[in-house]
């Protein structure tokens, strides 16, 4: 067997096109992901809204687009009207989902002028709370939010200091609610009734509104497909997208398994379109249902009930602050081509979360903030994965894996750019040998090697950390060529992979 991958790449022959929203992101009163995170008002570099441009720098060379806030499992205890209002009024409130005690001094004012400071690519995701409110409370916040002027509500907004409205267009309808530690956890014929009831409601202030119905909170869930078919039985015609939550970690010590991660989530995917189309053709209905995949990432669950359990009702502690490795980079990197594979019906997509909170971005409360490793895989198809989705289909070695069975060595997509150039995001998956790769081009007037970007390090467990924030980075490989219309590279054993065409 040819220890060779090959695929070839036809412009004839695509995916999608890129949805911007795929390279979104997460903010959640969790841990320290906004106090000492974003917002710091006594940092060195705090501007005068309290926020720190360190972070905000990092943020826009992150490249993410829409934010989904206000959670994640916080938003089910959520008053949204706690939030809003002078600072030194507002109620300092127990959050269940995470033992700590929120004290609101960053609400929804702060959070759209956080997104106008990181850019006009940065777009509000806003999630309503189905967990202990309703339909009351949702529309409530739609017209608080987004309605001009000349009602209670409105108005509200206007002498609170926010004259223009927000112009939320894309709302989550809840947040995990298929699961049983979701404050205010229900059945799917409950939520789908419930989540039917709002979307009926918000579209009668704005028809034009989007909204995401909550999927799974994983495939291994009970109720998984199930679920789906019952919510989307009575939301179909009135939301636009259905949810997706997914995190992989290494289990004991197996790291092979952990480095084709992203064949369970590619799995995820097409099961989940699967169920959607099967209750739009027993609807006979002409519509699509796209996917929301507003939470995934690398994330070491199995420490998380040890850590959130002992809390007694702290504000903002250090939770749930994973220091991702080489390793975590690469399946990190992984996840990004799964979810590139699938930019036909995945057009939304929040990486979970954006600082301290299992993030690529870290701060030192006063000091510092710098880059995990998995800033790198993102930053780099945030700016280069724009445009067509080329169908690639791989020939070449495979591995076994215990928990996703047999897995290809390499992983990897391509993304043509409006001006003809090619990127192709490529992962080797083995952990000791490098792997030759050949492309074949057709039909693409391409004739050089712009950059073959590599993340890999001679110990896959290197990490960057507060002593060493700059340890690991991407360096340039070698040996890419393009000659006769094939590309031909060596992949570095456990690497990611960007190569640029032009």
């Amino acid at each position: 067997m040819t220890r060779t991958a090959r695929f070839a790449l036809d412009p004839a022959f695509t995916v999608g096109t890129v949805d911007p929203r795929l390279f979104g992101s997460f903010v959640e009163h969790l841990g320290r992901c906004v106090y000492t995170g974003i917002f710091e008002p006594d940092h060195p570099t705090a501007d005068e809204a309290g926020l720190r441009q360190d972070v905000l720098e990092l943020v826009r060379e992150l490249g993410v687009t829409a934010i989904r806030y206000p959670g994640g499992n916080f938003v089910s205890g959520y008053k949204w009207e706690d939030s809003v209002g002078p600072a030194e009024e507002r109620p300092r409130r127990l959050d269940l989902a995470w033992r700590t005690t929120e004290s609101n001094r960053f609400g929804l004012s702060e959070y759209i002028a956080f997104l106008k400071k990181v850019g006009p690519h940065a777009e509000p995701m806003m999630a309503v709370n189905l967990g202990t409110r309703g339909v009351a409370e949702a529309i409530e916040l739609q017209e608080y939010a987004n309605h001009p002027a000349g009602t209670e509500l409105s108005d509200r907004r206007i002498a609170h200091g926010d004259k223009d409205p927000f112009g939320i267009r894309l709302w989550c309808l809840g947040n995990e609610m298929d699961g049983p530690w979701q404050t205010g956890h229900k059945t799917a014929e409950e939520y789908g009734r419930l989540a039917a009831e709002t979307a009926r409601a918000m579209r009668q202030i704005d028809k034009d509104v989007e909204l995401v119905a909550c999927g799974s909170s994983g495939q291994g869930m009970d109720t998984f497909a199930e679920w789906e078919a019952k919510v989307l039985q009575e939301t179909y015609d009135l939301v636009d997208h259905i949810s997706l939550h997914a995190y992989y970690e290494e289990h004991d010590g197996d790291r092979d398994s952990f480095l084709a991660s992203a064949v369970d989530m590619e799995s995820f995917i097409e099961n989940v379109v699967a169920t959607c189309d099967h209750v739009g053709a027993r609807l006979k209905s002409k519509k699509k249902i796209n996917l929301s995949f507003d939470e995934w990432n690398v994330w070491y669950m199995s420490r998380t009930d040890a850590e959130v359990s002992a809390l007694d009702w702290p504000e903002a502690p250090r939770l749930l602050e994973d220091v991702y490795s080489v390793t975590d980079a690469v399946v990190f990197g992984s996840l990004l081509i799964a979810l590139l594979r699938h930019a036909d019906r995945v057009t939304v997509a929040c990486l979970a979360q954006l600082v301290n909170v299992i993030a690529p971005i870290m701060t030192e409360p006063g000091g510092p903030a710098w880059r995990q490793t998995t800033f790198f895989p993102f930053a780099q198809a945030a700016r280069y994965g724009r445009g067509e989705v080329l169908d690639v289909r791989v020939s070449g070695p495979t591995y076994d894996t215990r928990r996703h069975g047999t897995a290809d060595l390499l992983h990897a997509t391509a993304v043509r750019a409006e001006d003809g150039t090619v990127t192709v995001f490529a992962v080797n998956r083995s952990q000791t040998e490098s792997l030759p790769l050949e492309v074949a081009l057709h039909g693409m007037e391409l004739g050089e090697v712009v950059e073959h970007s590599v993340l890999a390090d001679a110990d896959p467990d290197a990490r960057n950390t507060l002593a060493e924030p700059e340890r690991v980075a991407p360096h340039a490989g070698t040996g890419a060529t393009l000659e006769d219309g094939t590309l031909k590279a060596t992949l570095e054993p456990l690497s990611w992979n960007v190569i640029r065409l032009g």
